[in-house]
């Protein structure tokens, strides 16, 4: 394999064709959500994510087939008074699984969150997804824990509109 990563270049057509391509596979697969992107985010995503300036990504190249992706933004640790740089997409095809790659994409994460003085790197995972979990551990993720008698942090969410 000639793994390469570079960051997300949404200025080239290729590129965002790619990219698009490989977001709707990671949002086809269970994983994922399992139903695909909407119309309306396959039409205007890339175009948004183009202007938003927290927004910072990378692609995995095999010679010329791109075989996975990161998509964080920036964010702020109020505790730290410092930048974190939140994982919020990794994706890697699923053919190509258990090859490092998802590996090389939280690597390629690491640099940019250091780069632009991240305190943290954070994401979320599926408390089902153990291939994900076993991935972010070697990584050096672990639960997000203040007091260990408060618990583990919890993800939710709250839909404002469709």
């Amino acid at each position: 394999m000639n793994l390469r990563i570079v960051a997300v270049d949404f200025e080239n057509p290729a590129i965002s064709t790619a990219w698009l391509d490989l977001l709707e596979h990671y949002a086809q697969d269970p994983m994922g959500g399992g139903t695909g992107l909407s119309a309306y985010a396959q039409q205007h995503l890339v175009e948004r994510l183009r202007a938003l300036p927290t927004f910072h990504g990378a692609m995995a190249f095999d010679g010329e087939h791109a075989v996975g992706l990161i998509n964080c933004f920036t964010g702020f640790s109020t505790f730290a008074a410092q930048p974190l740089l939140n994982i919020h997409d990794i994706v890697t095809r699923a053919d190509r699984r258990g090859q490092g790659i998802g590996q090389a994409l939280l690597g390629w994460a690491e640099m940019r969150a250091a780069e632009l003085g991240c305190c943290k790197l954070t994401l979320e995972v599926l408390s089902n997804n153990q291939r994900a979990l076993a991935s972010y551990e070697r990584a050096g993720f672990a639960p997000y824990v203040l007091d260990p008698q408060a618990g583990q942090a919890l993800f939710l969410q709250k839909i404002l509109k469709e």
